[in-house]
């Protein structure tokens, strides 16, 4: 039994948004490569991949890789993937997915400029998928573990809209979907077609959509889920004492941070947006409000990510004093004293934990500049929906990297990235990530990545909260659960259950 924050939006990989489908999505499909419990990566149904200048790549396909109805898994189910991730009728929210890995006509084909059977992939034969990029991209094969290309069954998504429901759904994963009660549970059975099956040892999983923390712990604590996906921040220290053992709480890959609506309102004022990031208390908010091991975010790339090294922020080296006092003198120039005080909506997406933050964000703000802030909360799909509409003027966010390298965080904030909720638009920004992909050293890659940082913390389109932690509970006879993974990718079919 596995707690998911959220009923699934979709099951289809390309119209996956949040980690609620995601985690589903990674039992029923499989990519060209998978992650082991270190992150890195390991053959999924290619067996090998190579490159010579980091701009061609061949992926050797493995000949038992096979369909959950017996057919094989080709070289030409990728292209047709691929092609119809990038296709605008698709509506794919991660399209952009495959620009930023630079697959080649990848962004003109986003753009309407070029059609989908233009971009750089090909089957050389059924079993030789070969990629070309616009750019060398020396981590290419990382991003290949992404849900967003995974493959999908052209006459599988060709056979009606109901493709992606029980007894409809083709994937070629170790899971097959068995039974699904919207809002209520999703049950996967094992795939006698996987390449690995023999391997496979959970005979049923079952995802229960639950997204209160409170909730879902209480089910765990009266035995109806082996593993949650988080826990409410308060109960923390309880259940240390309560069920020691079954507490975790690993770095994870993410970051917990606010938007701030760039292009209208108060919040359009750079002077305003440094100000109300300077005001967020980080320290108290890590340590105090949240108190499970996670760390202040003082740049938007968090700690874990590989090849990172942050030169510390200006902020982090001044007291919370100095930064009220601070912020204080940019609001005043902005415009907004207690004559006139700034007035905002907060927007987040219903949970106990954002409402938590919020309500402690908001008194911050009020304490400290005067600030009148209204919280509002919404479901998760009209959230996503007032989030692509920029319909807010500060919005709860969060990211969990793709791939383990600093450009899965800070390309989210360029002006083509269909993620860029803050409808951030920079060119100095734009050229110091474009001129990160081009480096050949990681030192080089480096001093990019912290002169993109620095344009953030003064510019101000986000304010970086927490690193995350990977909060949850595990029943001690629960075991293969990957909990060292970074970015929290786990697979179904490396678990299983020891006798209790």
């Amino acid at each position: 039994m596995r707690h998911i924050k959220d009923e699934p939006a979709s099951l289809d990989p390309a119209k996956a948004v949040g980690l609620p489908e995601i985690q589903v999505i990674r039992d029923l499909f499989e990519g060209l490569v998978n992650q082991n419990e270190k992150g890195e990566i390991v053959p999924g149904v290619a067996t090998q991949w190579k490159s010579n200048d980091n701009r061609i790549w061949t992926f050797t396909l493995r000949d038992n890789a096979q369909w959950a109805d017996g057919t094989p898994v080709t070289a030409q189910d990728f292209v047709y993937s691929w092609q119809r991730l990038v296709d605008p009728k698709t509506l794919s929210p991660f399209a952009w997915f495959a620009a930023l890995a630079g697959i080649n006509n990848a962004q003109a084909i986003i753009d309407g400029k070029a059609t989908p059977d233009k971009l750089g992939v090909s089957a050389v034969d059924a079993r030789t998928l070969k990629v070309q990029l616009d750019k060398p991209l020396p981590w290419f094969a990382n991003l290949t573990a992404s849900f967003a290309f995974y493959p999908v069954q052209k006459a599988n998504v060709e056979s009606g809209k109901e493709w992606t429901k029980p007894g409809n759904l083709i994937g070629n994963g170790a899971y097959v979907l068995k039974d699904r009660v919207v809002n209520e549970k999703l049950e996967v059975v094992p795939n006698t077609h996987y390449w690995d099956n023999a391997k496979t040892v959970l005979q049923k999983v079952t995802f229960l959509p639950i997204n209160q923390e409170s909730a879902a712990t209480k089910r765990y604590l009266a035995g109806d889920i082996d593993i949650t996906e988080s826990f409410p921040k308060n109960m923390y220290q309880k259940l240390l004492k309560d069920i020691p053992g079954q507490v975790y709480t690993p770095p994870q890959l993410g970051t917990y941070y606010y938007a701030f609506n760039t292009q209208k309102g108060p919040t359009a004022d750079s002077r305003v947006r440094l100000a109300l990031s300077m005001t967020i208390d980080r320290r108290l908010m890590a340590e105090k409000v949240l108190g499970t091991g996670e760390k202040p975010a003082w740049h938007f790339t968090p700690d874990v990510t590989a090849g990172f090294v942050p030169e510390p922020s200006p902020f982090e080296q001044m007291s919370q004093e100095e930064l009220n006092a601070q912020a204080k003198t940019l609001l005043r120039a902005a415009g907004y004293g207690p004559q006139k005080p700034l007035k905002l909506t907060l927007l987040y997406n219903t949970s106990e934990n954002h409402q938590k933050i919020a309500i402690a964000v908001a008194s911050m703000w009020k304490k400290n500049l005067g600030v009148d802030v209204k919280l509002q909360n919404q479901e998760w799909k009209t959230y996503i929906d007032s989030r692509n509409t920029g319909n807010f003027d500060v919005i709860r966010a969060s990211w969990v990297g793709d791939y383990n390298e600093p450009s899965t965080f800070l390309s989210l904030l360029t002006s083509t990235h269909t993620g860029n909720i803050s409808r951030f638009n920079d060119p100095a920004y734009d050229k110091v990530l474009t001129q990160a992909t081009l480096e050949n050293t990681e030192k080089a890659r480096n001093a990019d990545y912290n002169a993109a940082e620095k344009i953030l913390m003064e510019q101000a389109p986000i304010a970086p909260i927490y690193q995350y932690t990977n909060g949850r509970l595990i029943k001690p006879w629960l075991k293969g659960y990957p909990i060292t993974n970074p970015e929290d990718v786990a697979y179904s079919r490396t678990m299983y259950i020891v006798k209790h």
